[in-house]
């Protein structure tokens, strides 16, 4: 605990005390200088360590922490003597080193065993809480309790062993000196009784001769049976040769009848050094064998070693010790006079575990043998054993110091960790531990101890790392995103979600991506490869990352589609650069699954890099990028603009003009490089592919009439008779060839000429003998197509050049693949083009097609014709919905077979998506008219495919059943889930909005939907575009759904433009359209307006807001949570996340990460704050964690405290050094100083409240939950009248009087006059003719009628009178008109102020009567939640349970004036049957319970009662005084926890209460509530008691027992009585201000915090208080009717005093009191704590309601400062209140009748009337005379005989005599 930081004058003593001391260091590692360790243990359930070591004892926390030290030597002794008193007794004795030869720890006395090797090995028990405490030390030993042997190069093991009723000591040790000659090798020996460790009367094993053998025992171990005891011994004196053995002995076999003993043996190995035994089997470690073998690790299965050694007992109890052979197997051993024996064959199981007729000791001759399964080069000292998830580690320590890990896997072991432990040559011991969590391994070694964790699996950081580490503990948690243990993945047990190294140890990896990279100006779908990708649950999905843009993933087997960012959520290239590239991540929530990078192109920065040659860079670049020639435009996508060339990129396949070749460009100059300056010369070009430049010849008429004229000059013309033309034509226009020159009319007198460029001319322009009479060969250009089935059929288009002058020359001149084509007449084109129809031919046949015309050699073409035969395959998918739609892949070979295929499903079409791939064609199925099967067929030509082994099934159309929520922003994205049947069906589902918008706004938000979109074989299907154009100027927005499971389909709402108006909003499901009002169940869908958020930094939004870690931020905005929830909304600071924690309409309260994150690519310096609602991304600033200084280690009260002495110190500094002329600038720094820490505080407690209210809000939304289904606890009406009519009375005031013997015969008298009195009470003539109000007159003028006995009766009196409250409220009215006359006299302001008479607590009691429905149905609700918050709060913070101060209060006298360290934990309760026994109990359940590391165990117990009863009243739970606290480890490890046990810290007479930190209970601890036990029972938990004895009292009395006082947290003061009772002195009184004004600067915002949390609560219930939106309560206006009628008729016209009577009749008196003690209303307890908290509430309610200013100063009290501010609004409320009731209408004598004669009926049967009258006769009896005198002197008594009637009454209750 940090100490406070005094305030005083001598601050240099103040900055030295502030300075945190420094934590210590955390501890892996023990070692004490010139200190030999021996051995080790461990304390289960605790985890305290303890090191045995010469001369020294230490005792260890789990993390290696000395906690204490006991010294146990050198002593005086000699091996050679008996332990002795008198140093003379032996001479030779020497102060000699005591060697620690065993050390073992009792769990069930709570005991350590510790013996050393000085006075002969005898051994002292120590406590296990404090090794110092010595609990026991033998004074006088004899021989009998010599147990460890007194040499230390001699070994001695041992085992606590639990015997019925006690513990047992099992020690086996060898022999050492001649004084342990006589000590057995194996004994077992007692821990308690008079003389523990003595063997006397307990078993031992008995040797002939010691010597002989020489027992040399390396270990012991025991199981839930069996002890086991591991030694090396030799046979008898012939036999000088040692073996390895090992022995068996019973766990409850006291007298060693069942040891049995058989040889190991280690295949090749020496002797045994070192062992462990595991669950299955026991590894031992041998020494290198005599042929040079290394050391090794041997594994016995223990169901082995136990057959072996079963086989030797049965055959020494029932063959004499021979086998089946007759060779000696089993002996009995160790040269005693017993031998095997024959005895009935039975006997093995009848005495499983021997008896005194059974012989014993018995040995096995024959060796169990085992094969090494691994040899290390180091000889092993140490094994330990652990078998988790089915898997056997072995740790094996070396003589060098190595820890060694071993995989036993099978019959071989891999030794996948080693690490240097101990010093370098020293041995590792063999007490190897590993802790009762099985996380962590205790290595010792002779100069140290070391904590090595057993698996470091969170270490490695990632899947490879953790595969790559071969820890058999470790595997890769897919889905949690880290290495860990099988137990601690959720999900090991499926498939895939736990990767093992041993296993298929493959990370999750993204095999491949289709396709690699995309445009950035496109979003579209991208289909991710990752194999073995585990299985989700229903309602979960994957998503993918691109960087920061989230993207839902819809997961088919193996196959992960994904669609891309959107251009506006893409990083800008960076510079120099064409594209850029994200990390692609699949994610399950926030956990990356697989990883891989993913680009994205910008076609246009292609060109832009490349200005020499734009379209080469283009078509020849990575990307998918095309050239537009004639715009010279680099675009992605798959054509240019209509009517402009389009050149693909070189990624293309099956298209002619692609790559750099086909680019138009300059080759180089065809003319002379020299040209002259000054002489126009003319250059040549060579260029290439310009046609697609757009240089063409201009198209040229063939004939062109042209008129004729004659004409004189240049301006006369002669005139034509009628016109005249003359035809111009050209022979080149369209005779482009020979064939087609030829076939021109002849009258046009064209022909062919060779000379020069070879081309159609007029015949004279044609030199002689340049006339071409025959035509050159046919050329064949393009042959399509260039495939055709087997059958013929086929139509073959030939195009190109001599192609024949007419049909004639080609009608048979035409074959393909050398068989004849026919040509079609009515489709030949002289010269230019052949249709042919192909003949049949086998499949496989290829070859070019040839036109041979005849007289000149035939044509042959460059392109092979195939005759190839389709084959239909299989089907993807092969069901779809009968409405149609369905995107149906056909797969199969040689599909691309001829140029005319059509599909057909059944007898439906199937129009076909070009363009038809060779392996796949894909086609959208027509509507069929009912479910059911259609088979697919394809027609290629004349040939018909048809696919009968898979036909395609129709399946019912999907139905939708709910879909949610149905409200998104404009910007969509938002997650919505759509339920309903049939759903896998659909290939791709689409959520779809139709919306009305105008020219503008269909401009900006949509692009025309592509004409003629162009696939790519192989290429995967673009995604929809979002937005495109429909007829009548709809515009539809869609996104695609991802298809979670048959019953659920996934969606982002649509983002649609602003500015139109939605029409239609439904579901795509292929060809079946559902609109959402109908999959929801009416709802419509609706959007709302984008949200806007306010920039961090309102003044400068470009400046960055500085972040304080661990504060929470608090956004405003506008409309934030109309289209989100929570839940959906990201926040991100850079690369890290915001947690969102509370989002209404204008604000948003996340909590950002504890360090600084990293800024995103390209976002500068530091991390942006960004919003992502849905697709709505907005931008906030940079943010700016504030570095914290060296100061913000200390505690917040101590920081203000440390810079106010800082800056005094400074002054005072400045004022000695420097000049008078510095002060005043000094002064002003320090003013600026001042206002700075000021600032700061403001915004610290402005950030504390928020994250404290969106805890407490989260807490209060669970609390909300849980009302609706246990309801508030409100208190019956019954109890809650007794509460409230006799407070301090406890709970049973009318208990029915006890009958004596004799008492039946009085009943009925008794109960007779019980009745006449309840009927002259009733009488309205007794009490309205006065006279009971005389009766109550003359009671409060009796002097001994104190104002307990006027409340008492007064209680009395409603509760004899509750059967008519319309009568009671007749009295209440007359006695409150003579109040009021009364008090006008003196001072009326003081009318009801206290409650002093009869009157005013019958009117209390009146208004608690009348107002418990408005309780129940308004006001509780409120009250309710208040206290609960309260209570929430104070309990996150420490409570000292002796002082009953709090950190978190609103009490100035409760607050906790110091820092305590605290740690939040979360405690597992048992609940259930099971929960008091074993902790496996199949009926227990696990319930989490909030508490404190500080809390006192009562402390706890009333935390964990409230979370595991917190739908019960606090009545019906168990008190927390029945019950203990028992902390549970494992199946056997108990602890029962208390305040007060022999482990409390006692020091100076002040004894420290326990709490969880003193018993070091963890985090995620398993605790129960088991019945307490009071001499061996259990304390009763009746809860049902007739009468309780009242509250509980938490706070323990801070008062002195036996001297010692208790204190939890802080020390109280320690003042003597005299000084307390000086306290109230002038002095005492100005030293207690200065304090106080202390105060507020250190601990004012710890209160200032708990105010500002609680504020809503405490608004919420004055509201319901003095609100006037619900009708008031009758009796309420009733009662302020009666008030204003008091006030008139007594001439009272000053409002103030009418507003002190309402005031002090109903909120001071009804109210106050309900807020002060919520207990008189509800089943709760409350605690002293939350009952301070409730007095500063309801001391403010009081201020609020009075009419006096209120005024406050620097001297008032804190509890009246917090709520200064607060104060006039809520007078304003209570002055609106009293105004509103006052403007009501008013209420009538007959409706409050009504409504009492109604609460009369309800709550009659509630009361105890009798029980009533009998206590008002008590009072009546007691005043019985002046009551008889009263009535007999009034006249009108006199006339009703009412003195007579009393006395009636009075004789037949208590037979008193009277005058009748």
């Amino acid at each position: 605990m940090t100490p406070r930081c005094p305030l005083g004058p001598r601050l240099l003593q103040v900055l030295l005390l502030c300075l945190p001391l420094p934590p210590p260091p955390r501890a892996h590692r023990f070692s004490a200088p010139n200190t030999t360790f021996n051995h080790l243990a461990l304390a289960p359930g605790r985890g305290t360590l303890y090191v045995g070591a010469v001369n020294r004892l230490f005792q260890l926390s789990p993390e290696l922490r000395l906690q204490a030290v006991a010294v146990t030597g050198p002593v005086f002794d000699s091996p050679d003597c008996v332990p002795f008193r008198d140093p003379a007794d032996c001479p030779q004795a020497r102060l000699t080193d005591n060697t620690n030869q065993l050390l073992l720890v009792s769990g069930r006395a709570q005991e350590l065993v510790a013996c050393g090797q000085a006075r002969q090995g005898v051994c002292e028990k120590r406590g296990l809480e404090d090794v110092a405490r010595v609990l026991y030390q033998a004074e006088d030993p004899g021989d009998g309790q010599f147990v460890a042997a007194n040499a230390p190069g001699v070994a001695t093991v041992g085992l606590v062993v639990a015997a019925p009723g006690r513990d047992l000591l099992l020690v086996a040790r060898g022999l050492a000196g001649k004084l342990a000659g006589g000590v057995p090798p194996l004994t077992v020996r007692q821990l308690a009784g008079p003389q523990p460790f003595s063997s006397e009367g307990l078993g031992r094993l008995v040797v002939g001769d010691f010597s002989d053998y020489n027992n040399s025992y390396v270990a012991a171990f025991a199981d839930a049976r069996s002890a086991y005891f591991v030694f090396r011994r030799r046979g008898a004196r012939a036999q000088a040769e040692y073996r390895s053995y090992v022995a068996r002995v019973c766990l409850g076999d006291a007298n060693l009848y069942s040891y049995v003993e058989v040889p190991l043996a280690c295949r090749g190995q020496g002797l045994i050094q070192a062992a462990s035994l595991t669950p299955s089997a026991l590894l031992a470690a041998f020494a290198a064998g005599p042929g040079g073998a290394r050391p090794a690790l041997c594994a016995f299965p223990l169901a082995e070693l136990d057959g072996s050694m079963e086989r030797a007992r049965r055959l020494c109890y029932t063959a004499g010790g021979r086998g089946p052979s007759g060779l000696e197997e089993a002996t009995v051993e160790y040269g005693v006079t017993s031998r095997c024996v024959a005895l009935p064959a039975d006997s093995p199981e009848s005495y499983p575990c021997g008896d005194e007729h059974t012989p014993s000791p018995i040995a096995g001759r024959q060796p169990l043998e085992a094969k090494p399964v691994l040899q290390l080069e180091q000889p092993i000292s140490a094994v330990a054993g652990l078998q988790t998830d089915g898997h056997t580690i072995a740790f094996l320590g070396d003589t060098q110091g190595q820890l060694h890990k071993v995989f036993l896997n099978g019959s071989q072991g891999q030794v996948y960790h080693s690490q240097q432990v101990g010093p370098p040559g020293s041995a590792i011991s063999p007490d190897l531990l590993v802790d009762s969590s099985g996380h962590h391994l205790y290595v010792l070694t002779a100069q140290q101890v070391d904590r090595v964790p057993v698996a470091a699996c969170p270490q490695f950081p990632d899947c490879a790392s953790c595969l790559q580490a071969r820890d058999p503990l470790c595997g890769w948690c897919v889905l949690q995103g880290r290495c860990t243990p099988k137990g601690q993945c959720g999900r090991a047990a499926q498939a895939n979600q736990w990767l093992w190294s041993y296993e298929d140890g493959h990370c999750p990896h993204v095999q491949s991506l289709l396709p690699a990279h995309r445009p950035r100006q496109e979003q579209g779908q991208v289909t991710l490869s990752v194999p073995r990708l585990p299985t989700l649950a229903m309602d979960e999905y994957f998503h993918c990352a691109f960087g920061d843009y989230d993207s839902l993933a819809h997961v088919e087997g193996p196959h992960v589609a994904c669609v891309t960012p959107p251009e506006d959520q893409l990083p800008l290239n960076p510079p120099g650069r064409d594209h850029v590239t994200l990390p692609l991540a699949l994610m399950f929530e926030d956990v990356a699954v697989a990883t891989t990078n993913f680009s994205f192109y910008d076609c246009s920065a292609v060109q832009a890099l490349e200005a020499a040659a734009p379209c080469r860079a283009c078509v020849g670049s990575l990307w998918r990028c095309h050239w537009c020639s004639q715009s010279s435009r680099c675009v992605y996508g798959e054509h240019c603009p209509e009517g402009e060339d389009t050149i693909y990129s070189v990624q293309e396949v099956d298209v002619p003009v692609r790559g750099p070749g086909a680019c138009p460009r300059v080759e180089g100059l065809a003319g002379p490089l020299l040209v002259p300056v000054g002489w126009e010369s003319r250059l040549a070009l060579r260029v290439r592919n310009l046609q697609h430049f757009g240089f063409r010849p201009s198209m040229a008429q063939r004939e062109l009439p042209v008129p004729i004229y004659v004409t004189r000059g240049e301006g006369q013309r002669l005139d034509n008779a009628h016109t005249l033309h003359v035809t111009l034509y050209d022979c080149a226009m369209d005779h482009p060839d020979c064939s087609r020159c030829q076939a021109a009319s002849g009258s046009l007198g064209c022909v062919w000429c060779s000379h020069g460029q070879p081309s159609c001319r007029y015949g004279p322009l044609c030199p002689p003998g340049a006339v071409e009479l025959l035509c050159p060969t046919p050329s064949i250009d393009t042959v399509e197509p260039l495939t055709g089935p087997p059958e013929g059929g086929l139509a073959l288009t030939i195009q190109g050049s001599n192609l024949g002058r007419d049909f004639a020359e080609v009608q048979d001149a035409v074959k393909v693949a050398g068989r004849p084509c026919s040509p079609e007449p009515s489709l030949y084109r002289t010269s230019a083009r052949i249709v042919c129809v192909t003949a049949p031919a086998p499949s496989g046949t290829t070859g070019p097609i040839q036109v041979a015309i005849k007289n000149r050699p035939p044509g042959i073409s460059t392109q092979h014709f195939t005759y190839q035969d389709p084959i239909l395959l299989s089907l993807s998918p092969q069901w779809g919905p009968q409405a149609g739609g369905t995107q149906l892949t056909i797969h199969g070979q040689h599909l691309q077979t001829g140029g005319d295929i059509s599909a057909f499903v059944g007898e439906q079409p199937c129009p076909i998506q070009e363009p038809v791939c060779p392996e796949a064609i894909v086609c959208h199925t027509m509507s069929q008219a009912s479910p059911g099967e259609a088979v697919v067929r394809v027609v290629f030509g004349h040939a018909q495919r048809t696919l009968l082994a898979s036909p395609f099934k129709y399946t019912a159309n999907p139905q939708l059943v709910g879909a949610e929520p149905s409200v998104s922003f404009r910007g969509g994205g938002r997650l919505i889930r759509v339920r309903g049947t049939g759903l896998d069906v659909v290939q791709q589902p689409l959520l779809s909005v139709w919306l009305e918008a105008t020219a503008e706004v269909q401009a900006r938000g949509a692009r025309p939907p592509d004409p003629s979109p162009r696939r790519s074989c192989g290429a995967p299907a673009a995604a929809p575009q979002a937005c495109i154009p429909l007829e009548g100027g709809l515009l539809q927005c869609s996104t695609v759904c991802s298809v979670n499971s048959s019953s659920l389909l996934v969606c982002h709402s649509p983002a649609v433009p602003d500015g139109a108006r939605l029409r239609r909003v439904f579901f795509a499901l292929d060809n079946v359209h559902i609109d959402f009002a109908r999959a929801s169940g009416g709802q419509d869908f609706l959007y709302q307006p984008n949200p806007r958020l306010a920039p961090l930094s309102r003044e400068e939004p470009a400046r960055p807001y500085r972040v304080k870690p661990g504060n929470v931020l608090d956004v405003e905005g506008q409309g934030l949570n109309l289209g989100i929830s929570k839940e959906e909304v990201r926040v991100r600071i850079g690369d890290g996340e915001c947690l969102v924690k509370t989002l209404t309409l204008t604000h948003l309260y996340c909590e950002p990460p504890p360090r600084a994150p990293q800024p995103t690519n390209g976002s500068g310096t530091l991390p942006q704050f960004v919003v992502q609602m849905g697709n709505v991304r907005l931008a906030l600033g940079p943010v700016q964690y504030e570095t914290e200084p060296a100061l913000s280690a200390f505690p917040i009260e101590a920081q203000v405290g440390l810079g106010m002495g800082a800056a005094v110190l400074i002054a005072a500094v400045l004022l000695l050094s420097l000049m008078y002329r510095h002060k005043s600038k000094q002064a002003l720094r320090d003013y600026q100083k001042v206002l700075v820490q000021l600032e700061n505080l403001e915004i610290g407690v402005g950030d504390q409240c928020r994250k404290e209210f969106t805890d407490l809000m989260t807490e209060m939304t669970d609390l909300s939950s849980d009302l609706e289904a246990s309801g508030i606890p409100f208190l019956d009406y019954h109890t809650y009248a007794e509460r409230v009519f006799f407070p301090g009375h406890g709970s049973c005031p009318l208990q029915p009087a006890r009958e004596g013997p004799g008492e039946d015969a009085r009943r009925v008298p008794v109960r007779q006059g019980l009745t006449q009195l309840s009927n002259l009470l009733n009488s309205k003539l007794f009490l309205l003719t006065v006279r009971a109000v005389r009766l109550i007159r003359t009671l409060e003028g009796q002097p001994g009628f104190s104002q307990r006995d006027r409340c008492h009766v007064a209680s009395l009196l409603s509760l004899a009178l509750h059967g008519k409250l319309e009568y009671l409220t007749d009295i209440l009215r007359t006695l409150l008109s003579d109040l009021a006359a009364h008090y006008v006299q003196r001072n009326p302001k003081l009318m009801l102020r206290r409650t002093e008479t009869m009157v005013e607590k019958l009117l209390t009691n009146w208004l608690s009567i009348c107002l418990y429905a408005f309780l129940k149905e308004v006001a509780g609700e409120p009250l309710y939640l208040l206290l609960r918050a309260i209570q929430y709060q104070v309990d996150k913070g420490p409570v000292d349970a002796v002082t009953g101060k709090a950190k978190r209060t609103l009490n100035d006298s409760r607050l906790l004036r110091e820092d305590v360290d605290f740690r939040p934990l979360t405690l597992m309760v048992l609940v259930g049957p099971g929960a008091s026994g074993a902790a496996g109990s199949s009926a227990t359940q696990r319930v989490p319970a909030r508490v404190l590391d500080t809390d006192t165990i009562t402390q706890v117990k009333e935390k964990v009662l409230d979370q595991v009863y917190k739908g019960t009243p606090f009545s019906q739970r168990p008190s927390v005084h029945v019950l203990d606290l028992e902390w549970r480890s494992g199946l056997a490890g108990h602890l029962t926890l208390s305040d007060e046990d022999l482990t409390s810290v006692t020091q100076n007479r002040w004894k420290r209460l326990n709490t969880l930190q003193h018993y070091k209970v963890p985090d995620g601890a398993t605790v129960g509530l088991i019945p307490q036990l009071h001499n061996g029972r259990a304390v009763s938990q009746s809860l049902a008691q007739s009468c309780p004895l009242g509250e509980n009292v938490p706070m323990l009395e801070d008062g002195e027992e036996g001297g010692v006082r208790l204190w939890h947290l802080v020390k109280a003061a320690e003042e003597p009585e005299g000084a307390k009772a000086r306290r109230g002195s002038l002095r005492e009184r100005d030293r207690e201000r200065a304090r106080a004004k202390a105060i507020p600067e250190i601990y004012l915002t710890r209160l200032l915090s708990m105010k500002g949390t609680l504020q809503k609560f405490v608004d919420d219930t004055f509201q319901a208080i003095l609100s006037v939106n619900r009708p008031v309560p009758i009796a309420v206006k009733y009662l302020f009717d009666l008030l204003d009628e008091l006030a008139g008729k007594h001439g009272i016209e000053d409002p103030e005093t009418l507003h002190i009577w309402k005031t002090n009749s109903l909120l001071l008196r009804f109210w106050v009191n309900a807020l002060k003690k919520p207990q008189l209303i509800f089943d709760v307890r409350v605690s002293d704590n939350v009952d301070a908290v409730l007095a500063v509430i309801a001391q403010t309610f009081i201020d609020s309601c009075t009419v006096s200013e209120h005024k406050v100063g620097r001297d008032s009290p804190v509890n009246k400062l917090l709520y200064a501010r607060e104060i006039p609004r809520y007078k304003q409320m209570v002055e609106r209140y009293y105004s509103d009731i006052r403007q009501s209408s008013a209420a009538s004598y007959q409706e409050m009748n009504s409504a009492l004669a109604e609460l009369s009926g309800n709550y009659a049967s509630a009361t105890h009337c009798l029980e009533a009258l009998q206590e008002l006769y008590k009072h009546i009896h007691r005043y019985y005379d002046q009551i008889i005198s009263a009535l007999e002197e009034d006249p009108v008594a006199q006339k009703m005989q009412l003195a007579c009637r009393l006395q009636q009454v009075a004789a037949l209750v208590e037979n008193k005599v009277t005058d009748l």
